[in-house]
């Protein structure tokens, strides 16, 4: 009030600016009340109070121009409730009110308030504003106060839609009413108290949050501005028992706990106590928001508000112009409508270097400081700029902060943590609580496969192909090509056992043949056992194409050797089951089987035994295949790739694997038959037992190749290639290599075909 006085002060002593005129005003309270402000308003306009309201006076005489008219402007009020129902009631009149602290979004509407201009930005501003600084600080849940009024009900609606908007929540809402009792303010502090929320976003004036207000507070305050010459003149200010002076002698009296004889705090009981007021009280010894007047922020759009009228009316009575010389002409008749067009088109920068002018809305540029509650030394609570907002600016630069001079309650200097759920550290997820707000949810870690590398992770990701996530989950891997080597401890011991057995029938077929010529050599069919002992040494060295890492020859290699090499050597067996069988014929009177089923047709057998599965591993092969495949259906669990053997055309490995089966039941069928043979050396007993050990191996492979995981599945098939070799090695030459080496007495004609026939 006493700075829109200074201001209408100013503005009289000032020669350029409207010279010749001077400004008068009338000042009401409006008490924050909708009715009171009408009342007040409607006091403007009658008769009795015509010559007192705000007007234009030239040599102290009522202009004609303004004689029975409405005042010309109004500046106030500071509420949005009030200020709306004014604005309203005023526009009709085309009477323009500039309010200094009105900053409700509804006024904005200029449908409904089209005389209504402001110096204060509206909230507009101020709530992306604050939604920006509660980002920038990592608040994701808060709670709101406010308080029964439009500035409050606008102001929290729009912040919590612009809060979700940025992913943030509300955790409650509180309303402080009109007048609290003691009751409700509890209640309204229990709330507090329970809420997870440490940050509370106030939208209330601050004589209405005194009970919830501690230090520490962060809010948006108008710019401020030192006022040359106004200091002077509020300590220069007296009280007076002359009309006009209410508010100047109730104001005296609360700051110097006195009464004045003509003041009004005598009126009340136990005024007497107080000393009575001389009115000379120097106010220069008092410490109060009056006489701080550093930076003066509110009564600044005040300061504006009166100088942006009286540019108006500059404009408006001509003062410049050159038919007047440079005097205004206070002679003209305007109506409040031009003022108001004039006001809306005002430009011009103030001695603080402040452009002052108004968008299409009637409202100013929206520039803020952020005010940081500090207590000082004393204990005395002071407003310190720790930032601004500009709201004009480019996005991404409208938030300044200097957060090294914050000081947040109790002195702390860390930022407050105000979450309903902390961040999922990396390798988690957020998974959102059924029925609550999404800030409010758990950590859920990623699954097999997938990542996340950032805090906060929504969602997890999943690791490209042939990657697999690390032990915490926060990146992906590049796989690691897994098979089986041969510098494995596992691969080691097949190899050995591979060369183990191929020196064995190395050994074997050189006792064979040093021994060549001996009964128990030639009655086994000596070619056959030679052949029959290349095929297994075929046999043992196939395992090793199945170690190392895969190629596209190995993969086609291995397949074709082992089911050829296998079919070689069972059909020897076969050719020797059926040899042993016809020579048991043969001893009988007048058999000639064994005549019939000489050396070409045992070759013969063996050839055509054979060339199925030559025939179908060159169709398989030169038809689907097997290739290298980098397989990543194990990553996830075991963080290798494993490289096997991939078959285009499975059924191709399972017919050769078959026809092997086809040919060893045969010979275990054939060599049953024969097991009870009377000879003293019975081959087909041998055969029977290497046969049953061959089919156990094979069948037994079936369930573990498919059950065996990785490289694995490669060595049990190598295991069953050794061990079924081993078995028809160990079980049809090691006898006969027995008898060759320690029991030579044996290795005769007579000692292998003795019978005894009843």
């Amino acid at each position: 009030m006493m700075t829109m006085v200074f201001a209408v002060e100013e503005i009289n002593h000032n020669s350029s600016l409207l010279p010749g005129v001077k400004l008068g005003y009338r000042i009401v309270d409006s008490c924050d009340h909708v009715h009171t402000s009408l009342r007040a308003l409607l006091s403007l306009t009658t008769e009795k109070a015509r010559k007192q309201r705000m007007l234009i006076k030239h040599s102290e005489t009522l202009p004609s121009c303004l004689a029975g008219a409405p005042v010309p402007a109004v500046i106030g009020l500071a509420s949005s409730s009030p200020t709306g129902a004014v604005a309203h009631t005023l526009s009709p009149f085309g009477i323009p009110l500039v309010s200094y602290f009105a900053t409700c979004t509804c006024l904005t509407d200029k449908h409904i308030y089209p005389s209504f201009l402001r110096t204060a930005p509206s909230d507009l501003f101020q709530v992306r504003g604050l939604v920006q600084l509660v980002t920038y600080l990592g608040w994701r849940w808060v709670g709101t106060v406010g308080t029964p009024d439009d500035y409050s009900r606008y102001g929290i609606q729009a912040f919590s839609q612009q809060l979700r908007q940025q992913g943030g929540c509300l955790a409650f809402h509180l309303t402080i009413p009109k007048s609290p009792t003691v009751a409700g303010i509890r209640d309204i502090a229990d709330t507090l108290q329970r809420s997870k929320a440490q940050v509370v976003v106030a939208f209330a004036t601050e004589g209405q949050l005194l009970g919830l207000l501690s230090e520490g507070t962060l809010g948006f305050s108008f710019p401020g501005a030192t006022i040359p010459g106004l200091k002077e003149f509020l300590l220069n200010v007296r009280p007076s028992p002359k009309p006009g002076f209410e508010y100047v002698n109730i104001f005296w009296e609360e700051l110097f706990g006195c009464r004045l004889e003509f003041g009004v705090g005598g009126n009340y009981k136990g005024a007497a106590v107080k000393p009575v007021c001389t009115g000379l009280e120097d106010l220069r010894h008092t410490d109060s928001s009056y006489t701080d007047v550093s930076q003066v922020r509110i009564s600044y759009n005040v300061y504006k508000a009166v100088y942006a009228i009286a540019h108006a009316l500059h404009n408006l009575l001509e003062c410049d112009s050159v038919l007047n010389k440079g005097m205004c002409e206070n002679n003209k008749s305007f109506t409040s409508r031009q003022l108001l067009h004039h006001l809306r088109t005002v430009n011009f920068t103030n001695q603080f270097e402040e452009k002052v002018y108004f968008d299409s809305n009637g409202e100013p540029v929206p520039l803020y400081d952020i005010i940081n509650w500090q207590k000082d030394s004393k204990g005395d609570i002071r407003f310190i700029k720790v930032g601004s907002y500009d709201g004009s600016a480019p996005l991404g630069q409208q938030l300044q902060m200097e957060q090294s001079t914050i000081v947040w309650t109790g002195g702390q200097s860390q930022v407050p943590v105000s979450l309903c759920s902390a961040p999922c550290p990396p390798g988690s997820r957020q998974a959102r609580r059924p029925g609550e707000p999404h800030c409010c949810f758990d950590c859920l870690p990623c699954a097999d496969g997938e990542i996340s590398n950032q805090t906060g992770s929504t969602e997890c990701t999943k690791c490209p192909e042939y990657y697999w996530p690390d032990k915490d989950k926060v990146k992906c891997v590049a796989g690691v090509d897994e098979f089986l080597s041969f510098k494995d401890t596992m691969g080691i011991i097949l190899v050995t056992l591979t060369l183990l057995g191929v020196v064995l029938t190395t050994i074997i077929t050189t006792v064979f043949h040093r021994f060549r010529s001996t009964p128990i050599v030639r009655a086994n069919n000596s070619e056959i056992s030679f052949l029959l002992l290349l095929s297994l040494k075929l046999c043992f060295l196939c395992s090793l194409a199945f170690i190392g890492q895969p190629s596209v020859w190995t993969c086609r290699l291995r397949q074709a050797a082992f089911g050829i090499s296998f079919v070689l050597c069972l059909s020897c067996l076969l050719v020797k089951t059926i040899v042993v069988l016809l020579a048991f014929r043969a001893n009988l009177p007048g058999s000639r089987a064994l005549k019939l089923f000489g050396p070409p047709q045992q070759r013969t057998l063996i050839f055509c035994t054979t060339a199925p599965q030559v025939c179908l591993c060159a169709g398989w092969l030169s038809g689907a295949p097997p290739f290298p495949f980098r397989n990543p259906t194990y990553q996830a669990s075991t963080g290798k790739i494993v490289v096997e053997c991939k078959e285009p055309w499975p059924p191709g490995f399972y017919l050769v694997l078959g026809y092997i089966g086809l040919l060893a039941a045969l010979c275990l069928l054939l060599a049953f038959l024969g097991r009870k043979l009377p000879d003293t050396f019975n081959e087909a007993k041998l055969i029977t037992f290497s046969m049953l050990i061959f089919c156990a191996v094979w069948i037994s492979f079936i369930p573990a190749h498919v059950s065996s995981p990785g490289k694995f599945t490669v060595a049990v098939e190598i295991f069953a290639i050794l061990a079924s070799s081993f078995g028809l090695l160990l079980c049809i030459f090691v006898p006969k290599c027995y008898i060759i080496l320690l029991q030579p007495e044996r290795n005769i004609k007579k000692g292998i075909t003795g019978k005894s026939y009843r």
